[in-house]
């Protein structure tokens, strides 16, 4: 998805994890995707740099999907549905 896509996106939850390093923001996504139903949205916002990359194979391996990462200024939020 597109930035401006994603941007648009009903976000179901937000995980602001920006204050842990790694792995904290994937731990923290981890609890929370058990909070939320199937078909949502969940955003997970981050500042360490490995999240982009852990949160991905993350989703690729627990059948979720990976909606798209959008690069702010300090941090990075990251979109994923729930499946």
């Amino acid at each position: 998805m597109s930035a401006e896509e994603l941007k648009t996106l009903h976000v179901t939850k937000i995980v602001d994890a920006r204050g842990t390093a790694c792995p904290g923001p994937l731990l923290e996504a981890k609890k929370a995707v058990g909070t939320i139903k199937h078909g949502d949205i969940m955003e997970v916002l981050s500042a360490d740099e490995g999240t982009k990359t852990d949160l991905p194979k993350w989703c690729a391996k627990q059948g979720h999907e990976y909606l798209g990462t959008i690069e702010e200024n300090g941090f990075f939020r990251v979109f994923m549905k729930k499946n």
